[in-house]
């Protein structure tokens, strides 16, 4: 079982074209742990903004009636992917994982693959 800190070192080492990771809490909207980032990607103001990007989609599926969990939200900009992965269990509730890629130096299947790994290792 990983904790935070681990869990986002995790994340920069094994997923490969990672610029940044944070842990987020979407009630609030605050980082709870960033690693990476840096003057072109600012990770407090990333999870802040992709806080209302998952609250948007949870209020979208409740007026869909859709009785379902968002596993992840995926972002394509022209030279970035941003991942978001929203975490499930006990403890996690209210967590996503935040991660943009590089999308020259990356692949998005196996840094999915990679994420939901590191999601069942993180103990909150």
């Amino acid at each position: 079982m990983a904790n935070t800190e681990t869990a986002l070192k995790d994340a920069m080492t094994s997923i490969e074209g990672v610029i940044g990771v944070a842990l987020v809490d979407y009630s609030s909207g605050m980082a709870l742990g960033t690693l990476g980032g840096g003057k072109d990607l600012d990770l407090t103001v990333a999870a802040a903004g992709n806080t209302d990007v998952v609250r948007a989609k949870a209020r979208t599926m409740e007026m869909l009636g859709l009785k379902d969990e968002i596993e992840d939200i995926l972002i394509t900009l022209g030279s970035q992917y941003h991942l978001i992965r929203l975490l499930h269990g006990r403890g996690k509730s209210g967590l996503f994982l935040y991660l943009a890629l590089d999308k020259q130096r990356s692949n998005l299947a196996m840094a999915r693959h990679q994420l939901k790994r590191i999601e069942s290792d993180l103990e909150m």
